[in-house]
């Protein structure tokens, strides 16, 4: 405690004035009970002035107690300032960043399932609205800078795991281009800093689960991100054709049409954190990313579609904006919806499909690479005892990709919505009206059809 007064704090000063604050107050407290009474301190009749009665130190007294306390509080926040200028520089919105982390332990329980650069932008606009995500992301990447550690080191890859803890993190943005950043040159070039951070976590751990749980204190992470196993599987397919192919990198480049894909080995089992994130959920959401290579890999883990089945939270499918080349060619949104049922089984209850028109100059664009929007055939998927979910989510930008804040705006209202989890309901309502101030007046509207 004694360090606390030590020269070259700012502390002192203050605590002292505070002090002094607590002392006048008292004073003044004192000087008013013996004006209103006399006989309770026992103090000398001249102290009070008999002739005025008993209360000539009324005024005063009070004065004492006002000036008083004014110093205790001007004394008090000012050491709180010298304390918060020294552990959090620069912070000034400090009231802000405590009650939105509080506020935002009240949201929903949401556990997000995928990979890819899909789930990351949702992640985004979902922490603003609760702090109890989860992200359990695929371990099935064989390519790039992942695929190479993988090899090298006989370590998980890391890539989707750093997309998602990235997203998540309370981050500076030079922190953010630090783990982004991918070597240009030399025996690194392809790597990326995050990937090597989180493989030299691994070594200094002693393992995969716990590197990342070390990461995510590092970053301060909304939440938590899980792999969907830690066991070293690999991504196959089974084309049309009959023919295998093998490898999660390979998949999209083979030109054929997907039947299947399955996990090799068949035998691996998720993590216990994982399995619990689903039961204790409120939501679970599927997407968006790629559907053979992103999605389908955490649905093949055995016991993960099972235990989502089971969940009594509401289960959400957000299907991709565009087809994509080498995996869902000439897909509408029934047939990604197909797929994964086809694959997991009737995990869905609920489908969001993008309604928004792609510019022009981005169709084009796409269709030289063998893209083109997904279809919406929300009859389709009505039949299939799916609620299709609708709305304008596209972000404008050079790419074609959700926007973060709409997606996670409609997601947020449709969880509102969902019966089963009333006490959930009055929490996000008056949080999502707090944030329409904020909102955009285009903002996309959950409607079902």
């Amino acid at each position: 405690m004694i360090k606390w007064f030590y020269p070259g704090m700012h502390i002192k000063r203050w605590f002292f004035l505070a002090l002094l604050g607590v002392l006048v107050t008292v004073a003044g407290a004192l000087m008013t009970v013996a004006s209103v009474y006399p006989d309770v301190l026992k103090l000398p009749a001249v102290w009070y002035g008999p002739a005025a009665g008993g209360r000539s130190l009324w005024v005063p007294g009070a004065a004492c107690m006002a000036g008083g306390v004014t110093l205790l509080v001007f004394g008090m926040c000012r050491v709180f300032r010298s304390v918060i200028n020294a552990v959090m520089p620069g912070e000034n919105n400090l009231v802000d960043i405590i009650y939105s982390r509080r506020y935002l332990e009240k949201g929903p329980r949401v556990v997000v399932i995928g990979g890819g650069t899909g789930i990351p932008v949702l992640l985004r606009g979902l922490k603003e609205y609760t702090g109890n995500l989860t992200a359990i992301v695929t371990v099935a990447d064989d390519g790039g800078s992942s695929g190479r550690l993988r090899g090298d080191l006989g370590i998980l890859p890391p890539g989707d795991v750093r997309n998602c803890l990235v997203a998540l993190a309370d981050r500076e943005p030079l922190m953010e281009e630090l783990l982004q950043y991918r070597f240009p040159t030399g025996e690194l070039r392809g790597h990326n800093m995050g990937n090597l951070l989180l493989a030299a976590l691994c070594g200094i751990t002693g393992g995969f689960d716990r590197a990342v749980r070390n990461f995510s204190r590092v970053l301060a992470v909304r939440g938590q991100v899980l792999p969907a196993t830690l066991a070293d599987v690999k991504l196959c397919a089974v084309m049309e054709d009959g023919s295998v192919v093998r490898g999660e990198s390979h998949i999209p480049a083979c030109g054929k049409r997907i039947k299947r894909v399955f996990l090799d080995p068949g035998n691996c089992f998720p993590t216990e954190e994982a399995l619990l994130a689903i039961r204790e959920a409120d939501a679970i959401i599927m997407g968006p990313g790629s559907l053979y290579t992103s999605i389908l890999p955490n649905l093949l883990v055995q016991d993960i579609p099972e235990a989502i089945a089971r969940s009594q939270a509401a289960k959400i499918y957000v299907c991709n904006v565009m087809t994509q080349p080498g995996e869902t060619d000439g897909y509408t949104a029934s047939d990604h919806l197909r797929a994964l049922t086809d694959h997991a089984g009737q995990i869905v209850d609920y489908m969001v499909v993008n309604t928004e028109s792609i510019p022009a100059r981005l169709v084009g664009r796409y269709r030289r690479e063998g893209a083109v929007p997904v279809e919406a055939d929300l009859e389709a998927v009505r039949e299939m005892g799916v609620i299709s979910v609708t709305g304008k989510l596209v972000q404008q930008g050079e790419v074609v990709r959700h926007h973060p804040d709409r997606l996670a705006r409609l997601l947020i209202r449709l969880i509102s919505d969902d019966r089963r989890h009333p006490e959930r309901v009055v929490f996000l309502n008056n949080y999502l009206r707090e944030r329409q101030d904020r909102s955009s007046p285009n903002s996309a509207v959950p409607g079902s059809k």
